[in-house]
This record gives C-alpha cells, sequence and structure tokens, in this order.
C-alpha cells in the first residue's frame, strides 16, 4: 500500500483501535525505505509514537532470516505479553518489555528496546520485599558464548555467578545478560542497560558490580575500558583483556582476575601481560605496591586446582570460581 491509502485508511478508526510494530536494521537495504516511512507517520495525525506505534532499529542487522526471525519473536512477545503497551515500563525514553517466563526467582525474558542500542535481553532477580523506595546494591554478570541471546532465551542462567552472588548481599539485585557477541556492540549494549539501571532512584550507585567469564569477560574489558566509573568493582574470569587499559586505571576500578595456567581456549599470557601492564599504568600515576593491590588481583590457578576438584578442562571448568568464597568475597566487599 502507498501512503496516501495507508493514511486514508486510518482516518476511519480511532487512533486507539491499532497499533504498528516496526523493526529494521542499520544495515537492511531497506533500512532508508523505513526511515522516511516512520517520519512521515511521526507527522501523521493518526500515528503517535510510543501510543499506537513503535519504532526500533538494531545496530548491523541485515535484510535476512536472522533479523526477521528475531523482529518476529519480539513483535510477537509485545503484542501477546500482558504487559503491552500500557503497561509497559519507560525511562530516558527507553521501554523495557518485562518477561513472562521465570526460572529460580529470575524473570527470563526482559527487553530493553533502546533507541540507540536497538533490543538488549537479560534476565532479572529482585529481592524478596523489593521496594522501589529502598536502595539496593546491583550486580551485572556477562556469560561466555553458550549464554549469547542466539542461543536460546534463558541459557545466560546455565552458569553458576548470577545465582552465587545473591548469597553475597540478600538485598541484591541481579542482572544476567544476554548478548549477541563478546565484542564492541556488546560492550555498548551493556552499557546502556547499567546506565538504565543506574537512573532508578532505587540503586545504591556505591554497590554496582559486574563480572564477566569467557567471551563475557572480552565484553567486560571492553566495558571498562570505556565507562569504569560506573562500576564498583569488578570480576574478569577464564579470558582475554581487549579493552583500554589507562581509561580502566584512570578510573581505579577494583579488578580482580582469575584463570588457569593452561586455560584451554585463552592460555594465561594475555591476561598476565594485561594485568602487567596495568601495575605499570598505577605506578605510573604514583600508586604504591599497597594501593595496586587494593584494587588490583591477578589470580592464577595452576592444574591441580582444577584436578583436585575433579575438573578436566582449566576453561570450562572457570565458572567453578563462582564457589571460591575468597574472591566472591573480594568483589562484594569493595564500596565507593
Amino acid at each position: 500500500l502507498d501512503d496516501e491509502n495507508i493514511w486514508k485508511s486510518a482516518e476511519n478508526y480511532d487512533n486507539n483501535d491499532y497499533f504498528v510494530f516496526i523493526m529494521t536494521g542499520t544495515e537492511d537495504f531497506a533500512y532508508s525505505y523505513v526511515n522516511d516511512r516512520v517520519a512521515k507517520m511521526r507527522e501523521n495525525k493518526n500515528f503517535e509514537e510510543n501510543e499506537n506505534f513503535i519504532y526500533r532499529v538494531k545496530e548491523g542487522y541485515t535484510h535476512g532470516g536472522v533479523s526477521a526471525n528475531e523482529y518476529t519473536y519480539n513483535g510477537l512477545k509485545f503484542f501477546y505479553n500482558n504487559s503491552n503497551v500500557q503497561n509497559i515500563q519507560e525511562s530516558n525514553n527507553d521501554l523495557v518489555e518485562v518477561g513472562t517466563k521465570e526460572n529460580k526467582g529470575f524473570i527470563v525474558d526482559n527487553t530493553l528496546h533502546s533507541e540507540k542500542q536497538g533490543d538488549i535481553h537479560f534476565s532479572s532477580y529482585y529481592p524478596e520485599g523489593f521496594n522501589e523506595n529502598g536502595k539496593y546494591a546491583i550486580y551485572f554478570a556477562l556469560p561466555g558464548w553458550e549464554g549469547l541471546y542466539f542461543q536460546g532465551v534463558g541459557t545466560n542462567l546455565g552458569e553458576s555467578y548470577p545465582y552465587e552472588a545473591q548469597k553475597y548481599n540478600k538485598d541484591m539485585i541481579v542482572i544476567s545478560l544476554q548478548l549477541d557477541d563478546w565484542g564492541e556492540e556488546s560492550a555498548n549494549d551493556t552499557i546502556e542497560l547499567v546506565e538504565y539501571f543506574l537512573n532508578k532512584p532505587f540503586i545504591d550507585k556505591s554497590k554496582v558490580y559486574i563480572s564477566g567469564y569467557s567471551g563475557g569477560g572480552e565484553t567486560l574489558s571492553i566495558v571498562l575500558g570505556k565507562k569504569p566509573e560506573l562500576f564498583t568493582s569488578a570480576l574478569y574470569v577464564s579470558s582475554q583483556w581487549d579493552g583500554n587499559i589507562e581509561v580502566l586505571t584512570d578510573s581505579k576500578t577494583p579488578l580482580y582476575m582469575v584463570i588457569g595456567e593452561n586455560d584451554s581456549y585463552y592460555g594465561s599470557e594475555k591476561t598476565k601481560n594485561a594485568y602487567n601492564s596495568m601495575v605499570s599504568s598505577y605506578k605510573s600515576k604514583g600508586l604504591t605496591e599497597a594501593e595496586i593491590n587494593n584494587i588490583l588481583v591477578l589470580d592464577v590457578k595452576d592444574h591441580s586446582y582444577f584436578t583436585s576438584r575433579g575438573y578436566s578442562d582449566e576453561h570450562g571448568s572457570g565458572m567453578s570460581f563462582a564457589y571460591e568464597e575468597n574472591i566472591m568475597n573480594w568483589v562484594f566487599s569493595k564500596r565507593k
């Protein structure tokens, strides 16, 4: 249908009689066409954005089946979810679509509809008796490969960290992200979601924690190379460092790095080199050895650590570090 037919059809109804959900990708050959159509809708009296139509753009998505499947999934969830348009949560022009599935106290399938970043998927746990007038610590967990979004909704909760974290603060909100990769885009998605929550009045900004395991550790390193000041402390697990070290050390955000000596995927040399670069950077900024040791830890586990616990693969066993009280206590004992 051409524009005039659409406008003419809409005039026969009240604005609340219909709803249009529009999604496209920045690399879709139809992106400019969709943008033009939406611009005209914004100028038409029969369409009011975020009331009877919503427009979402996914960075990097093309005109193909993967994109269409994700758009369809989110569109159907939106239309058939009880929260729908009127009950959806809004903050700073972003929309959070609250999920409908639960797993061990987590709402599994939440989505932040970000105008800047597109859809950001995550699972959320709120402590018993949660009250929006209270003040709560918050912890963000970035999963590895098997927890990415295309692996299936909720696969991020197959890791230990979101559950173990609850033991260190019973009144802590826990957010487990389901990202699309372990690079720049997912780092920006993480920052967007963290900032969304930090704008909530019930978040205690002196207690904001983050961890990343495997590919999630790579994402974590990029996040800490961009916005380390958002966090009280961070836990980097079985990964490699890809982020900006000088930005991190400027912020002095406490960081615990743990990995197996013979990690089967990454090895440990890149992590050791990153740690040594961080130490050198801190020294150049005038920090003493004691001051550095208070905010930076490198914990390289030898093979006997794993075999004594019944593990053979040093990388896949990285999730077991979540059960190490000395590690988790270090992270959650920090305060801004």
